[in-house]
């Protein structure tokens, strides 16, 4: 890390440990912080009853009248967390949550902000050896496909 990347990180830290204190002040703002922790807490604690691959897709939306609203990006994740719903609330009580139920909601944009960016393509060049075991291979096959394929395979790495 370098030394501006460090000072912009303590800088960014102080004006949200600031902005938190302010909202502390304010009785309406610091219910407001209050369920945000709450939420925030009671996310962290359904990732670890929940298999990791739900539990990555899950995100608590609302709190109330004991009834969790947990937001998921797809149909097959709201299945499976329906199915898990019971046994979950009784491990969340068993851990100090307050809750009867949880409600689940599809909401697609959570698909889109959680997806991946795809990796590059990773292209790795033949060696002299391997060129020439596919130069070997492209003149022992008959014509076809598989033959196009290794015959553009051979051209792409005699460039490179």
């Amino acid at each position: 890390m370098n030394r501006a990347s460090g000072h912009l990180r303590r800088t960014t830290d102080r004006i949200a440990d600031t902005a938190i204190e302010w909202l502390g002040t304010d009785s309406h703002a610091a219910n407001v912080l209050t369920m945000a922790r709450n939420l925030l807490a009671l996310e962290r604690a359904m990732k670890t009853i929940l298999p990791s691959g739900l539990a990555d897709a899950c995100q608590v939306a609302r709190l109330e009248d004991q009834r969790l609203t947990v937001a998921v990006p797809s149909a097959a994740y709201a299945a499976r967390l329906r199915q898990l719903a019971p046994r979950t609330v009784t491990q969340l009580a068993r851990g100090g949550w307050n809750l009867t139920e949880i409600q689940v909601k599809v909401q697609a944009s959570l698909l889109q902000s959680r997806m991946k960016k795809p990796l590059p393509k990773q292209s790795i060049p033949l060696d002299s050896k391997g060129l020439e075991a596919f130069r070997s291979l492209q003149e022992n096959l008959r014509p076809g496909p598989l033959a196009d394929a290794v015959a553009k395979l051979v051209a792409r790495h005699r460039q490179t």
